[in-house]
């Protein structure tokens, strides 16, 4: 094992390296943004947990209130509508203060979501549970529109591609300690009695056994209460860069429609809606389509959903490392050829992911999850190319295209409840055709934006 002695010696020995990378990426105008820059990621870190905290807790809520999973859903109603609602607002806002306001304000609204938790433990109700989330998320889409345009700034804009992914690299770092506490401190010390059991419950009982699971499931979210809070001390007394032509004067009607006539932008926002749309589909059908697989295997049911539960935990671990070796890839590879390539992998994957009946399959929709590592950051970074000062407002637009994670996986549900089989295909198999058909999107996008960047003449006409 290596010591941290090594490790030291190591960074010593590579200093001068790391030193040049960060003046390339992190350095304008002869400014450093090292420290605004560590302190921005923070808050991509901290949203991926939060985002991959609340999607088990579906079927959570559900036995602690005894009700369906429908209702449970509403939690993921609740997120992707936060996200859609403040976008803009959120853009109107920092176009009138500053980023830093933004970020300020975003981690304000997820600390007061979060710390609703409490009186709605102590009602004991499933709808103000909902509307926490709500400002939660709220929150999370200031941060979002705030941060991203943000990272993008600081620095030359060559590199903009660059910063993005690293900065987008501890999403899924967040992310994948969240799927961890959700399992260990959340899942795992919940009480394993079953809906059908909690239903034979007295009211006494009942009312005992819902306080003490909503204290374990809310433990979590108020240590990142806490670290939001924290994070948001230091960022205020921090002196952080003003970049982006901040304090613009320009009206929103005019700011999109200069948006909406470049091509680059609005192929962009398509691309991402789509991205989105896939990402949901194969983060959360793999559960489905684990169980279909291993339970024709000979196993029972609920080892099924366990051991796809792993599998979901392999890709997200795969999504993290493949950040990290794509974000060094665009070093050599442009950005839009890279994601071209990769997009074109996962739909070669995704072809497996139909075709194989076996584990084969499943290790197919794993590897989906290392092509779309890069996805999310590089296409936000493309399609900002040549905004200019429509940068805040062009954020805007590109995080509510996360809508698509809401609106795109129900065509891919529907298909697997038909449980139709299509030559000789399962529905859970043959689902797999839309995140397909959005990888396709993603690949054209990816082509186009390298043939408008690197092959058609040189100039600001380039994005259009």
């Amino acid at each position: 094992m290596t010591s941290f002695r090594e490790i030291v010696v190591f960074l010593c020995r590579n200093l001068p390296y790391l030193q040049m990378i960060t003046r390339k990426i992190l350095e304008k105008d002869g400014r450093s943004f090292l420290l605004p820059f560590i302190l921005i990621t923070a808050c991509f870190a901290m949203w991926g947990f939060s985002n991959n905290t609340t999607g088990p807790l579906v079927k959570s809520f559900s036995k602690i209130f005894r009700m369906s999973v429908t209702e449970g859903s509403l939690i993921n109603v609740a997120t992707y509508l936060g996200y859609f609602v403040m976008a803009f607002p959120a853009a109107m806002f920092i176009q009138r203060y500053t980023f830093k306001a933004g970020v300020l304000l975003g981690l304000s609204l997820f600390a007061v979501g979060v710390f609703m938790f409490l009186p709605a433990r102590a009602l004991g109700y499933y709808y103000p549970f909902l509307l926490a989330y709500f400002i939660l998320t709220c929150g999370l889409s200031f941060l979002e529109t705030s941060c991203n345009p943000y990272i993008y700034c600081m620095g030359p804009e060559e590199s903009a591609t660059v910063r993005l992914n690293l900065a987008q690299a501890f999403n899924p770092l967040g992310a994948m300690f969240g799927m961890w506490i959700a399992m260990t401190f959340i899942q795992g010390r919940m009480s394993p009695m079953s809906t059908e059991q909690r239903a034979g419950l007295s009211d006494l009982q009942f009312n005992a056994l819902k306080d003490h699971d909503l204290g374990v499931l809310i433990g979590p979210y108020l240590a990142l209460g806490v670290f939001c809070l924290i994070l948001l001390v230091l960022i205020r007394l921090q002196k952080m860069p003003k970049v982006g032509g901040e304090r613009s004067p320009k009206p929103i009607r005019t700011a999109m429609g200069e948006l909406l006539r470049m091509s680059n932008y609005r192929e962009g926002v398509n691309a991402l809606f789509f991205y989105e749309g896939a990402q949901v589909c194969c983060w959360t059908y793999i559960i489905q389509y684990g169980t279909h697989i291993f339970m024709a295997e000979g196993m029972e049911e609920k080892p099924a959903e366990m051991e796809a539960m792993w599998f979901n935990i392999y890709a997200m671990v795969l999504f993290a490392i493949s950040r990290f070796v794509c974000t060094w890839l665009l070093k050599y590879i442009p950005a839009g050829r890279l994601l071209s390539i990769l997009a074109i992998l996962a739909l070669s994957f995704i072809v497996g992911v139909i075709l194989f009946p076996d584990r084969n399959g499943m290790y197919c929709l794993v590897a989906v999850s290392g092509c779309m590592s890069l996805m999310f950051p590089t296409i936000y970074g493309i399609a900002l190319r040549g905004v200019g000062e429509n940068v805040k407002y062009a954020g805007a637009g590109l995080v509510m295209a996360i809508l698509g994670a809401s609106l795109v996986p129900p065509f891919q549900a529907i298909i697997i409840d038909s449980g139709v089989n299509v030559m000789g295909l399962s529905a859970t198999h043959a689902s797999f055709i839309i995140p397909f058909a959005c990888f396709i999107i993603v690949a054209i996008y990816g082509h186009r934006a390298y043939v408008r960047h690197y092959i058609l003449t040189a100039g600001k006409d380039q994005y259009k």
